[in-house]
């Protein structure tokens, strides 16, 4: 019977989790159905308890900041950006008029929708962008400051 309760006690965490998706709680299932196969095993309940706080200690401590690790950003991280995170900062060119709406930019030759990251900016088709976040498969842009020369424009100095 302790053997049910720990492996329902998992299964309610691991649910938990997928609502969640913080990689904390799966920890606990881990322990817990640990815990079941003690229980199931015949061990006392002390011994579950120790099983289930021992395991799920040890997934917390030696799981969890490698997950961690691994879910860090290429930029966090300092390795070279790839996908999305690679096109977050480079520079865009309007193809069609943008504004908080809608619009539409070329990347490194690649077209995009577009959208102003700031409402009351509006791009004109020709203009310099740079992308400052990607969500979905919109680029938010920003005025580009830099000028065609590479100069930064004179308020900017």
């Amino acid at each position: 019977m302790d053997a049910v309760l720990w492996i329902v006690l998992g299964v309610v965490l691991t649910v938990a989790e997928i609502f969640t998706t913080t990689l904390f709680l799966i920890m606990f299932a881990v322990g817990a159905l640990a815990a079941a196969g003690a229980a199931a095993l015949g061990a006392p309940v002390e011994v579950q308890a120790i099983v289930f706080a021992g395991v799920s200690a040890l997934t917390v401590l030696g799981v969890r900041p490698t997950l961690r690790r691994h879910r860090r950003s290429a930029l966090e991280s300092g390795e070279q950006p790839f996908g999305v995170e690679a096109i977050e900062g480079s520079t865009a060119l309007v193809l069609e008029h943008i504004d908080a709406g809608q619009g539409m930019v070329k990347i490194d030759g690649e077209l995009w929708q577009a959208r102003s990251y700031d409402a009351s900016q509006s791009f004109a088709p020709g203009e310099r962008v740079q992308v400052i976040q990607v969500r979905g498969a919109t680029a938010l842009v920003w005025r580009d400051d830099v000028s065609p020369s590479g100069e930064l424009p004179e308020a900017k100095r």
